[in-house]
């Protein structure tokens, strides 16, 4: 859409696989800045590792219409509130991420004990048909797998986000703090651009040039994706919204949690 270009600066993209490898990429040079999931960045920062937060990314709003993740069961299940879940088996994209802390935190929120339940990773794509199997007792399913499991599932809880925080940080853009010190024009640049994109990509006139970027660099079927519910990106970078990962992140993984002005990059 031009706006890098217009921001004044030139990106070569790098496909890499998970939030962990670009992490990896960023730290010993191979890439400037990365992409990554905001608790993989807590993580590896609560490990000594220096990488800050230059550009927000994707956003949870509650008071968004958009499902970003629910609680889905096989039809035939009996489960009808949290603590029916203690002792089953729920499948999560990654043992690690925002999805387990998300069930986590739903389940302890409303009566149940996660610590009762034995987490299962399984890959988004393959869950619609795990639940139809009953191979798992619960998956908790995101965009645009949402669909295809309710088709032979039943919705538990929706919303699981919420459980966090009513508005925070997923995912985020980051460089090491050497890089960016020696960079601040670009970085500057690249987080103007980000913002545009941020500002563009939110707004509901966008919402078609959205779906063909989206068809046509991720390849999902057009009709999976008008079925969808787009996501909202961050168009501001602040501690209170990097901080509830923070926490939630620092609760499961027992450690301390520590101020989100930490993990951010300050000129």
């Amino acid at each position: 859409m031009g706006f890098f270009s217009k921001a004044g600066i030139d990106v070569v993209i790098l496909p890499m696989q998970g939030s962990a490898a670009i992490a990896s990429a960023v730290l010993s040079g191979a890439a400037d800045v990365g992409f990554s999931a905001v608790d993989t960045l807590v993580t590896i920062h609560q490990k000594g590792i220096p990488l800050v937060i230059i550009a927000p990314g994707s956003e949870y709003l509650s008071t968004l219409p958009a499902n970003d993740a629910v609680l889905v069961l096989p039809a035939n299940s009996s489960a009808r509130q949290a603590q029916d879940l203690n002792g089953k088996t729920i499948a999560v994209n990654s043992l690690t991420g925002i999805a387990n802390l998300s069930t986590r935190l739903w389940i302890d929120q409303n009566g149940g004990d996660s610590t009762t339940v034995k987490f299962v990773e399984v890959p988004f794509s393959a869950m619609p048909v795990a639940i139809a199997e009953g191979r798992v007792d619960c998956a908790q399913v995101t965009e645009p797998f949402i669909a295809a499991a309710e088709k032979n599932g039943r919705v538990l809880a929706s919303h699981l986000n919420a459980a966090v925080a009513k508005r925070f940080l997923i995912t985020a853009w980051f460089t090491t703090p050497q890089w960016a010190a020696a960079h601040a024009d670009a970085v500057r640049k690249f987080a103007a651009a980000i913002r545009e994109t941020a500002i563009w990509a939110n707004q509901s006139s966008s919402q078609v040039k959205r779906g063909e970027s989206l068809a046509k660099y991720t390849k999902i079927d057009p009709g999976v994706i008008a079925t969808m519910v787009p996501p909202h990106y961050g168009e501001q970078l602040t501690p209170v919204s990097v901080q509830p990962l923070i926490d939630a992140t620092a609760k499961y993984n027992k450690f301390s949690p520590f101020a989100a002005k930490e993990l951010i990059y300050t000129p």
